[in-house]
């Protein structure tokens, strides 16, 4: 069976995406909130991207944008997350997926542009969802769930599917859409929606915390919903798994 130990996967693209210049990457928040979740609960978790590397989204870590669980961690110059982003994360060939009970994407508009073609993390999520693992994500981190395949089909982890992630209101609020357009990456709705999978609208704003499970997949739609959705693959991990 799966370990007590999640995996927190988180983008390496550094793209100078915004209209003020400044480059996407990793969002703080959804990786700092998670894993304080999971270390809390008593998890092991370790961070991978597809490359090794990893640069935080430069709107996430402006004082205005963070909470105050995300900025006090940040200006930690002990905090043992930001050491390790710091020191750099493990590649996809440096992780053994029997390790790990739930595996985590964490989102920011990176996101979009490498988590599609992240071979080598589609494959280890595939390996932990057969391995009885959960499979999460985040905010744009659910850019990644049409590109797993399910162990038992071959198609699409997220064919037939219900999935949650970073609405289209919510990139039209953040006056994002263009440059979307200009690098031709996409929603999250349109990606789910590509392959079979039933994208789902938060009932409420694209900034409400919101999150939801469909099996061993779990989703959550924004910065906001970090915390929550890392809860709710415990909450699904210890009563389907454990």
């Amino acid at each position: 069976m799966p370990e007590k130990r999640a995996l927190l996967v988180v983008t390496s693209d550094n793209t100078q995406f915004y209209d003020d210049g400044k480059k996407t990457g990793l969002y703080w928040a959804e990786a700092i909130h998670p894993y304080n979740v999971y270390t809390k609960a008593g998890y092991d978790v370790d961070v991978v991207s597809e490359t090794g590397s990893v640069f935080l989204d430069e709107h996430s870590i402006a004082d205005d944008a963070m909470d105050e669980e995300s900025k006090a961690a940040w200006h930690d110059a002990s905090n043992p997350l930001k050491k390790v982003i710091e020191g750099g994360v493990l590649k996809p060939s440096e992780v053994d997926p029997s390790k790990y009970g739930i595996f985590y994407a964490s989102g920011g508009h990176g996101a979009v542009f490498d988590f599609p073609s992240a071979k080598g993390l589609h494959e280890i999520a595939s390996k932990i969802y057969a391995n009885d693992g959960v499979v999460a994500a985040v905010c744009h981190g659910p850019a990644i769930l049409p590109f797993i395949k399910d162990p038992t089909t071959g198609e699409s982890l997220v064919k037939g599917r219900r999935v949650t992630g970073f609405t289209a209101e919510g990139e039209r609020l953040f006056k994002v859409e263009d440059a979307m357009k200009k690098f031709d990456v996409h929603t999250v709705e349109e990606l789910v929606n590509e392959v079979g999978g039933t994208y789902v609208q938060p009932p409420g704003g694209p900034l409400d915390d919101y999150c939801i499970s469909d099996g061993r997949i779990v989703s959550g739609v924004n910065p906001a919903s970090a915390a929550s959705t890392a809860e709710l693959t415990i909450s699904v991990f210890e009563q389907l798994v454990v």
